[in-house]
């Protein structure tokens, strides 16, 4: 697709020989109202260079650009040389690029480069809650973008199924543990247990003391803290799993913590002989600098801990992947443990240290404050995907009740609603969860982006002509179809942007913008027109949003039904 901001760069450089190329494309921008053109090019800081005022660059640099076909006209305005492209031509371009592409709009050929994505990563034994969504989703997402850009993805679950909440799990159960009560709701029972050790340990100090005992019985190999820990962890899967499937999420591999448990006594020496480790009151920390605290790797009583097991994994996802960047969904919460075994991998001396990421995102939260398993003050997935059934199924009944396959369509738009309300947030904006908000089917929400697309599959089903490019592209001048294909125009650039920031938002926005667009376009002009010539053009640009926006729902990781 013929990118205008270049093409107009090199007509400007054509007339600035002494500028650099790439410092005029820098300052090419896009005007704030429409009547000011479609690309503006301000002149203050040529000024210095050519001795000459602005407005007088601008009036001579339109004087003397020569038009070519994709230019409508260019003009002076002030300091601002405007470029006002031609609207057939730009038409064109995009319907004929879209159409050749398909839903490989905006994808790029494979560019030999690795990625592994490390996303949802909940703990063991606990149930899948509206906090763990935010990296699941944002991680899904995230891959689905990079593998649409070329890159070799490799997601992987880094199950939390290692540390100080495994010794006080298997003392609660040894204490407290029922076997026929756990096998016939093992989350909720496991939680219970959870939640009693802590109230009993208000109480009882010494069972903090034994449940180290239990969890360094575990890192040696204990058979019966194994056996327990084992079966927790195999319950808890077939509950994540069972969610994965109704999100649509999908992983390379499910590994978690414990794996690189035997890969950690290999870190502790390298850094011992690379005389990284210094002790301190008995434990083992490796010392980062003023701004840093000491990165702690070894407790004193010879467990490990979260920083040595990202260490031991990341050196073995480096060695196993050969990754060219790693990237990693948490909370900002973690920001400062993730600053610190980073800089350790930097000190040990491995250059691939630089292509760790932290893309780190806000918290979820309930309007009563944060939430925390063990006080049971969460909202669960299974609650929240019921509710949003529910609701779905509501509006259904009451608008469409003769839709076909309405239960599934249910299940989909659900689904939908909760991603969406999730990726059209900012990835590092807090959430205060709301009700109202995820089940919202008004206004900039999930449904509304299915219901666009649904309507676009309706239209092409109903239309009677041949979907090509052999059309009529004057006839695609009106303002509602130029913003159309402006918006379609420029998503393949904020899918760029999207990888670029790790932001899968930028998506949600732009795909938005192409589904209200898509609206305005629809409610002013007549599609299915007996004016053939004219149906024929309006029904490629049908085609071009609904591409667009199933490419869109596509990395977003949404279901896309084609009847609502």
């Amino acid at each position: 697709m013929l990118n205008y901001q270049k093409q107009i760069a090199l007509l400007l450089t054509e007339q600035l020989q002494n500028v650099d190329k790439n410092t005029i494309l820098s300052l090419i921008e896009i005007p704030p109202k429409d009547d000011m053109g479609d690309y503006a090019f301000p002149c203050f800081k040529l000024a210095k260079v050519l001795r000459k005022s602005p407005k007088l660059i601008a009036e001579e640099l339109a004087k003397n650009i020569e038009l070519r076909p994709f230019l409508q006209r260019v003009s002076a305005e002030g300091p601002y040389v405007n470029f006002y492209i031609n609207n057939s031509h730009f038409a064109k371009n995009v319907l004929e690029t879209i159409f050749e592409a398909g839903t490989d709009y905006a994808k790029l050929s494979n560019n030999n480069k690795t990625v592994v994505i490390d996303y949802s990563s909940p703990n063991i034994a606990k149930p899948f809650h509206v906090g763990h969504l935010r990296s699941t989703i944002l991680g899904q997402s995230l891959y689905n973008i990079y593998t649409h850009l070329g890159y070799d993805c490799i997601g992987v679950n880094h199950l939390g199924d290692w540390g100080t909440q495994f010794g006080k799990q298997i003392l609660a159960y040894k204490l407290w543990g029922n076997d026929e009560v756990i096998k016939k709701d093992p989350i909720k029972e496991f939680v219970k247990l959870y939640v009693k050790f802590h109230d009993e340990a208000d109480k009882n100090p010494k069972l903090v003391d034994e449940a180290r005992a239990w969890l360094k019985k575990l890192e040696e190999g204990d058979e019966e803290a194994i056996a327990i820990w084992k079966w927790t962890g195999e319950e808890s899967l077939k509950e994540f799993n069972m969610f994965y499937k109704k999100l649509g999420v999908k992983f390379d591999y499910n590994t978690g913590e414990s794996f690189y448990i035997d890969k950690v006594p290999a870190v502790i020496a390298e850094l011992q002989q690379k005389n990284l480790l210094t002790t301190s009151e008995g434990a083992q920390v490796v010392e980062l600098g003023e701004d840093i605290p000491p990165c702690l790797i070894m407790k004193a009583d010879g467990t490990t801990i979260y920083a040595s097991r990202d260490i031991a994994a990341v050196l073995y996802r480096k060695k196993t992947f050969d990754f060219d960047k790693v990237i990693y969904l948490t909370d900002y919460s973690q920001n400062l443990h993730f600053k610190q075994w980073i800089k350790v991998v930097e000190l040990m001396g491995y250059d691939f240290a630089k292509d760790i990421v932290h893309a780190s995102f806000g918290r979820v939260s309930l309007a009563s404050g944060r939430m925390q398993t063990r006080k049971g003050n969460v909202i669960l997935l299974e609650q929240l995907l019921n509710e949003a059934l529910t609701k779905t199924n509501q509006v259904i009944e009451e608008r469409n009740p003769d839709l076909p396959n309405k239960e599934k369509v249910a299940e989909q738009v659900a689904v939908g609603s909760i991603i969406f309300n999730d990726l059209y947030n900012n990835r590092i904006s807090d959430i205060v969860f709301n009700w109202d908000e995820v089940l919202n089917f008004e206004g900039e929400t999930g449904p509304y982006l299915q219901y666009a697309y649904a309507r676009s599959c309706r239209v092409l089903e109903k239309c009677n002509v041949e979907i090509s490019t052999d059309i009529n592209y004057e006839l695609l001048s009106d303002v509602e179809s130029v913003n159309l294909l402006k918006s379609i125009y420029k998503f393949p650039q904020e899918i760029l942007k999207a990888a670029e920031d790790y932001e899968p938002s930028l998506i949600g926005r732009q795909v938005m913008r192409i589904a209200r667009n898509f609206s305005k376009f629809y409610n002013t002009n007549h599609i299915l027109t007996e004016d053939q010539e004219l149906c024929k053009a309006r029904a490629l640009l049908c085609f071009a949003a609904n591409t667009a926006i199933k490419v869109g729902l596509n990395l977003l990781n949404m279901p896309a039904p084609t009847r609502m």
